[in-house]
């Protein structure tokens, strides 16, 4: 965060002063006590099961400047506002004005949001110093923390916008106005809440509307509800996909062995091959996407392909691929999952098992609504229809892919149904076979990292820690 005097973060946030107006608060803007540093703003927020004015007193011992809060706090200077979380955002948008060389690129979509933000953040990182968020900082209160994070060097601040309902993408874009706005897709993740696609498109379409025009809007050309986004926007349209009107596109795509893309990347300015680190077909989009933003911030197509194959996967439990020392890859996957992604999931580990064992272990996909049985069994029948030796379902609200699977019979696997991690865990040890392919994925609430850790603890013959360690995922 730029240097600012208590006064002037008063006035961006919307507060008054409670102490010496000139003290300087110098960042990091921080929402855990823990994480003060010197010269740091603690925003004191209010939540389920803590109130952050609570540990005013941890903060200001920790060193921090000045504490953002709804009410006077222990003895340290203080911003007092009606409420903290929207003072966040007032305040993350007084600064962003305040750095008129970043270029703000936003990225939406029912899925991938994050690896795109990921490679985006990478590719313009060549280009100058850029900010990005760790993981999925994609809300209310995560944007605008990674916006406090731009300093007056950021040439390119990286934002990922979720919604979980119409008009909360318009709201991230008052904090941060996008220069280029990128929207993925229109898929099924939060078809619960949303009630239709259209519905989610009309959420999703918020960002390419808040693109002004001179700015740029990347469209997935792919996807017919994202390509009618066009017509709300007075930004100009680039088009990413697979098509041959696609203004960037893959042509030549091939997987080797573990998974990785190979393709030859297309541009109106030209074409340069790309392989990439990523893992699974469904990176390729991504990576199109990405190419196409960091072509809108100035980057020539060689530079662009040259950067996708440097990139790596940056958020964790996204198809990490890691192999045991008796040959057995786990592929966690396990951050979140939705139908979409998972039948991706599903394809590229069939494809990286190719003469070896697949095993899939799956966990709720959440948020689907009335449709979830629907969609959890049909994901079954997709794990059966690849061939899968073993289907592991986790919880009661996954069993529908168990019975979509014994739907198929064709179907030779073994489908076994468990209530919890630990007996996941307890499953696949019995079960698995040096040079085995294993998937771990699953919706937050699932917690199925925890079987991917496990595994990766194990030794060859299945033994090892962790199996039923407390605790779980949240979404």
């Amino acid at each position: 965060m730029i240097p600012l005097p208590l006064a002037a973060v008063a006035e961006a946030a919307g507060g008054t002063v409670h102490g010496d107006p000139a003290t300087v608060v110098r960042g990091p803007v921080v929402i855990d006590s823990r994480a003060v540093e010197p010269g740091a703003l603690f925003v004191a927020l209010r939540g389920e099961r803590v109130d952050g004015h609570d540990f005013a007193g941890a903060a200001f011992a920790a060193g921090a400047a000045a504490v953002l809060a709804e009410r006077p706090v222990g003895d340290g200077p203080a911003v007092v506002v009606p409420d903290a979380q929207a003072a966040l955002g007032l305040l993350a948008r007084g600064v962003l004005a305040r750095l008129p060389d970043a270029r703000v690129v936003a990225i939406t979509g029912s899925a991938g949001k994050t690896s795109t933000k990921d490679l985006i953040g990478q590719l313009l990182a060549q280009a100058g110093p850029t900010v990005w968020p760790p993981g999925s900082f994609n809300n209310e209160i995560g944007l605008p923390l990674t916006v406090l994070r731009a300093d007056a060097d950021t040439r390119h601040l990286v934002l990922e916008m979720g919604a979980r309902g119409i008009g909360h993408i318009a709201y991230l874009t008052e904090i941060a106005p996008p220069d280029v706005g990128v929207v993925l897709n229109v898929g099924t993740a939060h078809l619960g809440e949303f009630g239709s696609p259209e519905r989610i498109a009309e959420a999703k379409g918020e960002l390419p509307a808040a693109v002004p025009a001179g700015g740029t809007a990347v469209l997935n050309a792919d996807d017919p509800l994202v390509r009618a986004m066009a017509a709300r926007t007075a930004a100009e349209v680039v088009l990413f996909g697979r098509g041959a009107d696609a203004h960037v596109r893959a042509v030549d795509e091939s997987l080797d062995d573990a998974g990785r893309p190979r393709f030859t990347l297309v541009t109106p300015e030209g074409e340069a091959p790309v392989e990439l680190r990523l893992h699974g077909a469904h990176a390729v989009l991504n990576a199109l996407a990405a190419a196409a933003a960091a072509r809108a911030c100035g980057l020539d197509v060689a530079r662009v392909a040259a950067g996708l194959g440097e990139a790596v996967a940056a958020s964790r439990w996204r198809m990490e691929v890691t192999e045991r020392p008796d040959g057995v890859t786990v592929v966690n996957d396990a951050y979140n999952a939705n139908p979409d992604s998972t039948r991706s999931a599903v394809d590229v580990v069939r494809h990286m098992a190719r003469g070896r064992r697949a095993f899939a272990v799956l966990g709720e996909m959440a948020e689907l609504g009335a449709s979830s049985v629907a969609e959890h069994a049909k994901i079954g029948q997709h794990v059966a229809r690849n061939g899968f030796d073993g289907l592991i379902t986790v919880g009661e609200a996954a069993a529908a892919m168990a019975e979509g699977a014994g739907q198929v019979a064709s179907w030779t696997g073994e489908c076994v149904q468990v209530d919890d991690v630990g007996a996941a865990v307890t499953a696949l040890g019995e079960r698995l076979r040096p040079r085995d392919v294993v998937l771990v994925k699953g919706s937050r609430v699932a917690g199925l990292e925890r079987v991917a850790a496990a595994l990766l603890a194990a030794g060859p013959d299945g033994a090892g820690s962790g199996a039923g360690a407390p605790g779980g995922g949240h979404r």
